[in-house]
């Protein structure tokens, strides 16, 4: 098995097609067909099934597929390390969620790139389940998140609070109403959600994002719950306004790691990150 068969096998899963996966990777449709037939080879296990709508996975493609993520995903975070140009002595690999690389983050990297320019730096978005992957596989060595998950061998630190507030596209507005767009913030959220809204049926609209929901009240008008730090720049242009005596949720935010790092790149990372956060604390107006 070579990384091409898995990248291979990713495009015909990405597409569910062996001539359209060939067309992404580059290669004929043959070459694709052998690729395959390789690893099914290899694995002792059929991959696909195809037929005349194209090529879907069988049990056994399915069990692979998480396999086959993880080892792209190691084969490049390995290209990044080991081919390292002379003037970098280490690289790091941080993943965190999109509201997290709003404001927040960005000042982390840029402040890096001054004080460690010879750290090489890979960044990456990403769902609490990936992030979390992330970190045990080995593909992150750094993940920043709402909702960790503690296990064996992994530092869970508390870095934050961030502060939800309700915003809105209409300065009068007070009530949730089908224009509300209930965010995904995770089971912290959640508890403190239900508890200010009790009687609030399901919402007509739901977002796994801040960043989504921002989006479609700003196009359609509406409602919906953002850290403080992320509605201040829409507070100041007037685009949009903070629901007056809204509820403030709080939501911590933390930072994981593999417990016993031996790698000084990621002791450096760790107390800029704390630097960053005690000269800039992550709120914005209102906090």
């Amino acid at each position: 098995m070579d990384i091409e068969q898995v990248r291979t096998f990713l495009a015909v899963v990405a597409h569910g097609s062996f001539l359209e996966a060939a067309q992404r990777v580059h290669v004929t449709q043959s070459t694709v067909s052998a690729r395959i037939q390789a690893l099914e080879q290899f694995l002792g296990a059929r991959l696909f099934t195809r037929n005349r709508a194209g090529a879907s996975l069988t049990p056994a493609g399915h069990r692979f597929l998480r396999h086959a993520k993880t080892l792209l995903l190691t084969t490049e975070q390995a290209r990044h390390d080991v081919g390292l140009p002379s003037r970098f002595r280490a690289s790091l690999t941080i993943g965190a969620r999109i509201a997290l690389w709003d404001g927040f983050l960005p000042h982390w990297a840029g402040r890096m790139r001054e004080r460690a320019p010879d750290i090489s730096l890979r960044t990456e978005i990403g769902f609490e389940e990936d992030l979390m992957r992330g970190i045990i596989a080995g593909t992150l060595d750094l993940a920043l998140m709402y909702t960790p998950q503690h296990g064996a061998g992994l530092q869970v630190e508390h870095l934050f609070d961030e502060t939800l507030v309700l915003i809105s596209s209409d300065p009068d507005r007070v009530e949730l109403d089908d224009s509300y767009v209930h965010v995904d913030w995770g089971p912290t959220f959640y508890a403190q959600h239900r508890q200010a809204y009790p009687d609030l049926e399901r919402p007509a609209q739901r977002a796994n994002i801040g960043w989504l929901a921002l989006q479609l009240i700003l196009a359609n008008g509406g409602t919906c719950f953002v850290p403080d730090r992320v509605a201040a720049p829409y507070l100041r242009a007037g685009e949009l306004f903070q629901v007056a005596d809204g509820p403030r949720f709080r939501l911590p935010a933390y930072a994981v790691y593999p417990l016993e790092s031996d790698s000084p790149a990621l002791d450096t990372a760790l107390a800029i990150l704390h630097s960053v956060i005690a000269k800039h604390p992550p709120a914005g107006e209102g906090r």
